[in-house]
């Protein structure tokens, strides 16, 4: 089987557009500082072609060897792609055991097929920073964090539930220091009248309101009736019960005269019987009763 089977035809549309977005992320820098590492570490030369050196996966097994022995049972010679194939695979699984993350790792057809170089070149990246940080001396890659896990008494643990960090906000330092409860009475006083101002904690000062002297003395209970006057004929008020025109007047009316109720009233007609005066004390017609 050749290799020309394995490699891709030309892309097109979007597939080109993803791949060149790929290789522009290529970094030659670091496959100049890549191939240092990995041939002074194996020993061997990888050759003109970066990728291509690696393509059989001999090279990364004897890497992967070198950084922690027997990671890689057998190498397969290079004699025919399922051998190259079987050789990145077994590469793949060993830096996975090493401590590589798994999304850094690429897959075998990116470095077999020359789909994504950028991947391959980050997955080797990771793999000296994890050897870097298990203390091999590697001259590229950063150096991860250790994990630093601690552990905490119980009883400290209940603690800190009633302490709020400042990350959860602050309400810089107020309280509410000298409220009083729901419903009672709070005084109003004004500073600037020189008033002294009350010993106890219900005051509360004009920066929070005022209803301008207005109070609710003289106020009569519900249903009970108020006289009306009308201050322009010289009316005297009667009580604390009488309202001004100025609050409405219903123009002179009254009730007088009116029934109790349930009792009938008659109806007539001037033209027929000459006037409510002839009616008798009993409502009826006064002539029908001389007859």
């Amino acid at each position: 089987m050749s290799n020309a089977h394995f490699n891709r035809g030309p892309a097109y549309g979007l597939s080109a557009e993803v791949k060149n977005k790929l290789a522009q992320k290529y970094d030659p820098q670091r496959e100049r500082e890549l191939r240092a590492w990995i041939e002074g570490t194996t020993g061997r030369r990888i050759g003109d072609s970066f990728m291509d050196g690696l393509k059989d996966g001999v090279i990364l097994c004897e890497l992967i060897n070198k950084l922690q022995p027997g990671s890689v049972q057998k190498v397969n010679e290079p004699v025919q792609n399922w051998h190259k194939l079987e050789n990145i695979g077994n590469f793949l699984r060993a830096i996975t055991r090493y401590g590589v993350k798994p999304h850094d790792i690429f897959e075998a057809n990116d470095l077999f097929e020359n789909t994504n170089h950028t991947q391959v070149q980050s997955t080797l990246i990771a793999l000296a920073s994890q050897a870097k940080t298990k203390g091999n001396n590697v001259g590229l890659g950063v150096k991860y964090a250790e994990k630093q896990q601690r552990r905490f008494h119980p009883e400290k643990l209940r603690e800190g539930r009633n302490i709020i960090g400042l990350q959860m906000g602050t309400n810089k330092f107020a309280s509410q220091q000298g409220m009083t409860a729901y419903g009672t009475r709070r005084h109003l006083y004004d500073p600037k009248l020189g008033t002294d101002q009350p010993l106890d904690q219900a005051t509360i000062s004009l920066q929070m309101g005022t209803n301008k002297g207005a109070s609710q003395a003289g106020m009569t209970a519900p249903g009970t009736k108020r006289q009306i006057f009308e201050p322009a004929l010289g009316m005297e008020h009667c009580d604390t019960m009488t309202i001004g025109l100025q609050m409405g007047s219903n123009k002179g009316a009254s009730q007088q005269g009116m029934t109790v109720y349930g009792l009938p009233r008659q109806v007539y007609d001037p033209k027929y019987c000459g006037g409510p005066e002839l009616l008798g004390e009993d409502g009826l017609d006064g002539l029908y009763n001389s007859q």
